[in-house]
Formats: structure tokens, C-alpha cells, sequence
């Protein structure tokens, strides 16, 4: 691990953000998915749960294995609404990405996220994202409504890229946008399988993961496991006190089945 970082860079689902599932703004999103589609149903949670949920499990399979993600107009016409009517498709594409985004819950930041970035900005940290999702609308949408755009000085999304953690290249992008060498880099993320395993391939200098459920244990390699964990956002404020350095005594480490 490196003590000199420089820079942070932040997963979204499950890290900055978390998802609230209530069941009636599911059941909208459901709805306009079928109306975009042109499918006329009684039932949209029925069949949005019977036909896209199941097509996009069989994408998502495509998507893990190849390290891709698929631009939005190919992911419905190829994947998820293929008997459709093309043409509708093609052109609702982008807002059916949206609308697939908010079926699976809304999305808000972690609490104390938003001080927690902007602290760590006064602190001189050069913040970003690289972050695995459908859709390019959703996240710029976000950032503007939250005034979080000004925080962070690059935002690697797959949907943009179309590579998704932990291929190498969608890291690469964004240390090279803000000029980073990878030893003074801090990958923060929830998933060790993608995000630590990734920002270790490229040799970032540390990574962290976030553990919002402590009861829940992580599933320790030699290649996913992180330098440190953390078990609420603010608490990366304790980790880093000033550019350039890390409060070593203030990890906490992995330990196996932990």
C-alpha cells in the first residue's frame, strides 16, 4: 500500500449512492418501461419481471464476461426488447435506460456522503468516479440536481465507455483525465470482485471497500482483498487528513471472512 494519494476515485451503486425500493415508484417505472415498449398489459410488474428482468440477466451474463457494456439503443434491441417494433425502440432508447434504472429503486447518496466529498476536496484529494451502469442520462441528471458536479474532475461511466470494471481501460481513462500516476490513486468501492480487483490490476496505490452491513462477510482472495474497510462513508475522513497522506492507524483491515 501507498501512503502518498492524491487521488480518490469513487464507485456509485452500493458506495456513494444506495437505493430505496419503494414498491409504488418501482411500480411506476415498471409501467413506462411497457408503455416505451408499445406493450399493452394488465399486469406491468408481471411482465416486466417475466420478460426484462430475464432478458437482462442473460445481457448482464454477456456484460460480465466480456467487460462490456452495450450502447443503449443496441441493449433493447438486441437484449431486451428485440420483439418489439425497432423503430419505437430506437427511439426511446435512452429514456427506457432511465426508467430501467428507476425499476430498481431510487437512488440517493449515502448519508454524510455529500460533506464527506466536499471535505475531502478541502482537504486537496482530486475526487472522481468510475462507476458500472446502463444509460448515460441519469448520473449527469444527479450531479446537477445535487451540486455534486464541481467535486469531482472526472466521471467514467461504462454506459459512456462501454467497458465495465474491472477491465483495466475504464480506470486508465480516468487517471489519465486528471493526470494521476496509479501509485497515488484510492480506489473506494463496495464490490471486491469489480471494483478492488480492478483498481489492482492497474497497481493503484490503495484501495478501500465500504461494509454498510457489518454482519455481512466478504469473501477474501489474494486478488479482491482491499488495503482497508470502512463501515460508513465519513469514515474515509479519518483515513485521509491532507493530500499526499494516509492515517495508517485509522484502517481498519480486511481480515478473512470479515
Amino acid at each position: 500500500m501507498n501512503t502518498d494519494i492524491r487521488y480518490i476515485f469513487l464507485d456509485l451503486g452500493g458506495t456513494f449512492r444506495v437505493i430505496d425500493k419503494d414498491p409504488a415508484y418501482l411500480a411506476t417505472a415498471r409501467a413506462k418501461i411497457a408503455e416505451l415498449c408499445g406493450v399493452k398489459t394488465e399486469d406491468p410488474t408481471r411482465w416486466f419481471e417475466d420478460v426484462i428482468d430475464k432478458r437482462y440477466d442473460v445481457y448482464r451474463e454477456w456484460a460480465l464476461k466480456y467487460m462490456c457494456e452495450a450502447p443503449e439503443e443496441v441493449l433493447w434491441r438486441r437484449w431486451l426488447a428485440y420483439d418489439c417494433d425497432p423503430e419505437l425502440i430506437r427511439r426511446n432508447a435512452s429514456e427506457l435506460c432511465y426508467q430501467y434504472r428507476q425499476t430498481k429503486g431510487r437512488r440517493t447518496v449515502v448519508e454524510g456522503g455529500a460533506d464527506t466529498v466536499k471535505e475531502l476536496c478541502r482537504r486537496g484529494y482530486t475526487l472522481g468516479i468510475i462507476s458500472d451502469l446502463v444509460g448515460r442520462r441519469e448520473v449527469d441528471e444527479w450531479l446537477d440536481q445535487d451540486g455534486l458536479r464541481p467535486y469531482f474532475q472526472t466521471v467514467q461511466q461504462s454506459s459512456v465507455t462501454y467497458i465495465r470494471k474491472p477491465g483495466p481501460a475504464i480506470y486508465y481513462y480516468a487517471m489519465e483525465e486528471v493526470g494521476a500516476e496509479p501509485e497515488n490513486c484510492c480506489y473506494v468501492g463496495d464490490n471486491l470482485n469489480r471494483d478492488i480487483i480492478g483498481a489492482k490490476a492497474v497497481d493503484f496505490g490503495m484501495t478501500v471497500t465500504v461494509q454498510y452491513q457489518k454482519d455481512k462477510p466478504l469473501k477474501l482472495t489474494a486478488e479482491n482483498r482491499p488495503d482497508a474497510k470502512v463501515y460508513r462513508f465519513p469514515d474515509l475522513l479519518d483515513i485521509f487528513p491532507k493530500r499526499g497522506q494516509v492515517a495508517v492507524e485509522k484502517l481498519i483491515p480486511p481480515e478473512d471472512g470479515q
